[in-house]
């Protein structure tokens, strides 16, 4: 009865995890505005709506290779991995060969804590949220003190894909946690 709960669990962690890392994990909007004695400027600096992949790409083209290969590794790459083989374990007919697959998946179930830390980062990002700056300048021409007010304002929120990617996380491990229960009570 685990073995099934836990492949089902691993086909909802799927239907997780592709919107997961395909829809916004947050939003970023950053406007400054510059007021010249009563009149004001606004102009929108940042409006991103980022998905991991968009973020990996985002750091691929800018050239942080490192970030965004670790980003790439961690969040696509080792889930994927994790997934294929826990199906395979569950369709197995050889128990040796379903063993040392959960074996192995169980000892990759450590670096898959990464996911959580690619998560943590985007909510350490999200922590700016309403971070406002301001500073007033005075400008002299012709003798004149022209005032200037010029303040930032950073907005962000979370988006549906962060949702989907937490869920994702927590599906996956506790379909990973039956599996490997379910492999010791067999070997019982």
């Amino acid at each position: 009865m685990k073995r099934h709960l836990s492949f089902a669990l691993n086909i909802i962690a799927i239907a997780l995890f592709i919107p997961g890392i395909t829809l916004p994990m947050f939003a970023l909007n950053m406007e400054m505005t510059a007021l010249l004695n009563a009149a004001g400027i606004t102009s929108t600096l940042i409006d991103k709506e980022l998905s991991i992949l968009n973020t990996v790409q985002d750091l691929w083209n800018s050239e942080r290779f490192l970030v965004a290969v670790l980003i790439f590794l961690f969040s696509v790459c080792i889930p994927i991995l994790k997934t294929t083989l826990m199906t395979l374990a569950y369709f197995t007919r050889n128990e040796n060969l379903e063993r040392h697959i959960t074996q192995f998946v169980s000892a990759i179930g450590k670096w898959s804590m990464a996911d959580v830390f690619v998560v943590a980062v985007f909510l350490a990002i999200l922590s700016t949220n309403h971070a406002d700056t301001f500073s007033r300048e005075t400008l002299s021409l012709f003798g004149f003190g022209i005032s200037v007010d010029i303040s930032t304002q950073t907005l962000s929120a979370a988006g549906d894909g962060f949702f989907y990617f937490v869920g994702y996380c927590l599906v996956s491990l506790l379909a990973s946690h039956l599996a490997s229960t379910t492999y010791i009570i067999k070997r019982i």
